[in-house]
């Protein structure tokens, strides 16, 4: 029996139905919330060739550092999905493992529509940083904002 990964990103929808098209360049992401969906899924995946290519040219970097272990995506709020929209935000949460200890990264993400695609342009870090242990533990309330323990939610994305 074939099981079909479960797609990073939070969706609920399997890999091969939600950000795996977009990765593999067979159709793009039609809403700025898409795009960042499919975004946290290549940071996951370390695709730094999609992150790149769905980059605005006007804000892209030539490279893009060192990828973090990433285990869990809320998304806060979204705008921008209207067909005649050119501008577009989406607001989140992102929780990241490294060396051992949970983070998180807290982000306004703008997108601009050109040609029909989205892209990246740049975002505002509201919040971001590796939690204390005194702080935070296993049966604090997970720090992505579900209202579920760390351990009941974003512990448990690693596979």
């Amino acid at each position: 029996m074939h099981v079909q990964k479960k797609c990073p990103c939070g969706s609920g929808n399997t890999f091969d139905r939600c950000c795996g098209p977009y990765l593999a360049g067979v159709t793009d992401p039609v809403s700025p919330e898409q795009l960042m969906r499919s975004r946290y899924t290549a940071n996951v995946e370390q695709d730094q060739a999609y992150l790149l290519k769905t980059w605005h040219p006007a804000t892209r970097p030539e490279t893009i550092g060192g990828f973090s272990y990433w285990c869990g995506l809320r998304i806060i709020s979204a705008q921008g999905d209207g067909p005649a929209e050119s501008e577009g935000m989406v607001e989140f949460r992102a929780m990241y493992e490294e060396d051992g200890r949970p983070g998180c990264l807290h982000e306004r993400s703008h997108f601009v529509r050109e040609a029909d695609r989205w892209y990246y342009f740049d975002g505002e870090i509201l919040e971001s940083g590796l939690f204390s242990q005194a702080k935070f533990g296993r049966n604090a309330p997970c720090p992505c904002g579900s209202g579920r323990k760390y351990k009941k939610c974003c512990l448990m994305k690693e596979g």
